[in-house]
């Protein structure tokens, strides 16, 4: 019997913990069970996809919004915290820029709302910027750029972080435009950024490709300028007193 109950539990692709659940259910009416039991497998399937979504967004660490300050963030006009905890950004296809020194809490938030976004089952992707180049540029090697275009395609939210910290060869630009052209009206992006607007050009080689990638991400977007000092200089400090 075991071994026929496990045989269309794959067939079905039902999950291997059904007998135990059941052992955990009340029988009060077939209806009842029946309607527990569905429930029960629907939220294991929901937390396994969460738990797939969650290794694919590559974080390099899981971050939250709880104890979050959001203090000395100054937010735009048409955006609140509550509709960024709301995650409208993503319904609306809209981008956020984050703006401010190292150590601010940008990268923190960013992944916070990746996290978020996740557990209502978006998919995400994180990237430093350099770390997304290196994969367009080793995936137009192995012939496999069209493959890593789609998979970028496919997300709900593509978090940029460290955008500025490095330059950018010619080639990288033009990848990095590519990206942001593919992602413009189609879904959101979050960048991290410590590099004013006007020096932009300095990082993506080409003065042209400067202003058609500022031209994408500005539209439709929302800047929240981090005006505080660093959170991981104020933990030494502490640390030292």
């Amino acid at each position: 019997m075991i071994d026929k109950i496990k045989f269309y539990q794959k067939k079905l692709s039902i999950s291997n913990s059904l007998m135990d659940i059941c052992d955990g259910l009340e029988f009060r009416s077939k209806e009842q069970f029946l309607m527990d039991l569905l429930e029960e497998l629907y939220k294991e399937r929901l937390e396994r996809s969460r738990e797939r979504k969650l290794k694919a967004a590559k974080f390099p660490v899981v971050k939250t919004l709880n104890g979050y300050d959001f203090t000395d963030i100054i937010f735009p006009e048409k955006l609140t915290i509550e509709q960024l905890k709301g995650l409208n950004f993503i319904e609306n296809k809209e981008n956020l820029i984050f703006y401010g020194g190292p150590g601010a809490g940008k990268t923190h938030l960013g992944i916070a709302l990746g996290t978020m976004a996740i557990n209502t089952q978006k998919s995400v992707l994180f990237y430093t910027v350099h770390s997304l180049i290196n994969e367009l540029v080793k995936a137009k090697e192995e012939h496999s750029h069209e493959k890593l275009m789609k998979k970028i395609e496919k997300a709900d939210l593509l978090i940029l972080d460290e955008w500025g910290y490095l330059p950018l060869h010619q080639e990288g630009a033009r990848l990095l435009f590519e990206v942001i052209s593919l992602c413009y009206e189609r879904k959101s992006i979050i960048i991290t950024t410590n590099m004013e607007f006007n020096h932009w050009k300095n990082f993506l080689f080409d003065e042209k490709l400067t202003v058609a990638i500022i031209d994408r991400l500005v539209h439709h977007s929302h800047l929240l300028f981090f005006d505080r000092e660093s959170h991981r200089k104020k933990h030494a400090l502490m640390k030292q007193g």
